[in-house]
């Protein structure tokens, strides 16, 4: 008997949450997009899109969403947060006193790459995707300053993580889903698979 797709959830209250959609679809997994606990509940893994990071933590709270997506994040859910959901991941904000999910083991550094005009796309080695070069889009990105022992670095730029895994969990600074490239989704679908089985 065949294993049913899996269901990637994509928090839907900011951020690029159509394009991480195609993205997930173009890698095999049906999405559903989650405003509500019962939605969350719906779901074999989350991505949290870019954004605002601390417009992001109060809408969490406002729907009610904090805690549940810590506490199945914690027994498990594959979570994968880009750009600010990187931050809203993290451990903690450096330089600030901001609240944050706690669901990464990372300091990151918001802002870190500079203002939007800074924005670019430059090539990134992964050895997890492969040989070739992935186009990473920095747009406002973080940085992360400090990785825990439990973090694998996956990608660095200008001497700094931008792509992590802990776990069931994943982070990068830049924005796979503004490419064409889907090497990052493909990645994220195949951890998400795993943790079915």
């Amino acid at each position: 008997m065949a294993a049913r797709p899996l269901v990637a959830g994509v928090l839907a209250v900011q951020g690029d949450v159509e394009e991480h959609a195609r993205a997930l679809e173009r890698s095999g997994a049906r999405v559903r997009l989650v405003k509500t606990v019962a939605a969350l509940r719906e779901v074999d893994a989350l991505v949290v899109p870019g954004g605002e990071s601390t417009t992001v933590i109060k809408l969490l709270d406002w729907f009610g969403l904090t805690e549940p997506i810590v506490e199945r994040v914690r027994d498990g859910l594959p979570f994968w947060g880009t750009c600010m959901g990187m931050i809203v991941a993290a451990h903690d904000v450096a330089d600030m006193e901001q609240k944050t999910l706690d669901l990464l083991d990372v300091t990151v550094r918001r802002n870190a790459f500079g203002r939007q005009v800074a924005s670019a796309e430059v090539p990134l080695d992964i050895p997890a995707l492969g040989a070739e070069q992935f186009p990473g889009v920095f747009i406002r990105a973080p940085w992360i300053e400090r990785a825990g022992p439990a973090v694998e670095v996956l990608a660095s730029y200008g001497g700094h993580g931008v792509f992590v895994r802990q776990g069931n969990v994943m982070g990068t600074a830049f924005h796979p889903e503004l490419t064409a490239d889907g090497r990052v989704h493909d990645y994220f679908v195949k951890m998400a698979t795993a943790a079915q089985s």
